[in-house]
């Protein structure tokens, strides 16, 4: 792989792990779509690991926020008191459903992951999520008026973003929408939750890189790789908190539509 490949994948891998249109899907699709190799595991975690450090370093303040009001309410013994520390509690309970599926079917997933076929019909399933959840859009409920009915049904909306070209992001803002957040909301606290499944990815990717041979002769392209998907992810958090500030999921859903049925029209056709 080429530096400006690695750096289209990047960009790929930033813009997608956030923007409600699928990582898992991109990363499949694009490599097939422009007749490029799979892109290899090292290039693939270091990509995670651009896109984690654009997470944290984006919500630090919250992050610690929430670490330290954890903690507190632990030592009080009234964990639940704080709204910061319900927070953290909130994305414990909402980060078990994925995780339980992705250890019980880590195999199937796996399966699944890399057909091209399967990724648009599922980005045709993320187009409908989205749409669904602007028609139940209220925007009443704010981060301090979440329940754990909400903080589990978001959960669950986060499992199904194991299949790709299920968005994480935008299954998650949709649990959110169904449940009163309004749109801004609902992608803070989805980017919230989804720290401990980037962070997972990203220890999984350091084992990953570990166990790799010789990473010397490939680090001008993992570091391009690293680079472009962490600057990319940063800006593309900013771009849509600020985006759903006033503004809907449509365009989303549109562009997910065409991607998806895109490519199956192209494939049935060829």
């Amino acid at each position: 792989m080429s530096i400006l490949e690695a750096i289209l994948l990047g960009i790929v891998q930033g813009a997608t792990e956030f923007l409600p249109v699928s990582s898992s899907g991109h990363l499949v699709l694009v490599p097939a779509i422009l007749g490029l190799p799979q892109p290899s595991l090292n290039i693939i975690a270091v990509a995670h690991l651009g896109t984690l450090i654009a997470v944290l370093i984006y919500f630090h303040r919250e992050l610690w926020a929430i670490i330290t009001a954890v903690i507190a309410g632990l030592i009080k013994r009234s964990p639940l008191q704080e709204t910061n520390s319900r927070l953290g509690w909130y994305i414990v309970a909402g980060s078990i459903p994925a995780a339980a599926a992705g250890l019980l079917f880590a195999d199937f997933f796996d399966e699944v992951f890399g057909t091209p076929t399967l990724a648009a019909l599922f980005l045709l399933v993320t187009a409908s999520l989205l749409v669904w959840g602007e028609r139940m859009y209220t925007g009443t409920k704010s981060l301090d008026k979440m329940t754990w009915l909400d903080a589990i049904t978001i959960g669950i909306f986060q499992m199904l973003a194991l299949f790709p070209g299920i968005s994480r992001s935008g299954s998650t803002i949709t649990g959110g929408l169904w449940r009163g957040l309004d749109r801004e909301t609902a992608a803070r606290y989805s980017f919230l939750l989804g720290v401990p499944a980037i962070l997972g990815a990203g220890l999984l990717s350091i084992l990953d890189l570990q166990q790799s041979g010789d990473l010397a002769a490939e680090w001008p392209i993992l570091l391009a790789a690293f680079l472009s998907a962490a600057v990319v992810g940063y800006a593309c958090i900013y771009f849509l908190l600020a985006w759903l500030r006033s503004h809907s999921l449509y365009i989303f859903a549109a562009y997910c539509a065409l991607l998806g049925g895109g490519y199956l029209l192209w494939t049935f056709l060829s």
